[in-house]
């Protein structure tokens, strides 16, 4: 026997999730900059903005909403779950020389909620990829400072032909549906507006999906 010791078994890697290959590549789908610019300047028109606000982006992504936002806010907590995506973002960060702007890893479904407060929170094609949208919203009210905003833009309800096959999460949202958790987590001033569309190809020729950005206050 060796009187070597043997070196701790390393935990291995984490598996590449799809969010986390696409993205080198996701800021190259023109549709992605114009849907974060189209709900960029909705968020702008609905809630006061200032350089002293503190926001939050849940599922930032690669931060095209944060960075639309970024001339207009104060510092901008970037967050989301995948590593790749903070990857990128992180590289875009310091390309931009923006000094507002940060990444966070965090996943509000198993991680500890943050302590840092914020004057807005903002999500972006990120709902329908959370089961529980009741306990998000929930901790998401616990983020917000009073008085505080939370926008939320995603997909009205749809038949699944948005993702197709194979997707597990939610198929879009009936807005009284979403509004009715939002008040239940405490939020009041509840609206919704249409800020843009997807058009996606299918055997018909196109099908139009309209994105919601629903604004509430805590």
């Amino acid at each position: 026997m060796s009187g070597a010791s043997e070196a701790p078994a390393s935990s291995p890697p984490t598996a590449a999730t799809p969010f986390d290959e696409r993205a080198a590549t996701w800021d190259a789908d023109p549709a992605k900059v114009a849907r974060a610019l189209a709900v960029a300047a909705a968020i702008r028109s609905r809630v006061p903005t200032d350089r002293a606000m503190r926001v939050l982006e849940y599922g930032c992504g690669t931060g095209l909403l944060g960075f639309a936002l970024q001339p207009h806010c104060g510092c901008i907590t970037l967050a989301d779950s995948s590593s790749g995506m903070l990857a990128t973002l992180q590289g875009k960060i310091a390309a931009s020389g923006a000094s507002n702007l940060q990444a966070l890893q965090l996943d509000l479904v198993s991680d500890p909620l943050p302590t840092e407060r914020y004057d807005l929170i903002c999500s972006l094609m990120t709902f329908h990829h959370i089961a529980d949208t009741a306990r998000l919203l929930r901790d998401l009210y616990t983020l917000l400072d009073s008085p505080g905003h939370l926008c939320v833009a995603d997909l009205d309800a749809e038949d699944g032909s948005f993702h197709g096959p194979g997707f597990t999460g939610h198929q879009g949202f009936a807005r009284a549906a979403l509004a009715g958790e939002a008040q239940e987590a405490g939020f009041h001033d509840i609206g919704f507006s249409t800020v843009f569309h997807i058009s996606k190809p299918d055997s018909s020729g196109q099908t139009d999906f309209p994105i919601f950005l629903m604004v509430a206050r805590k």
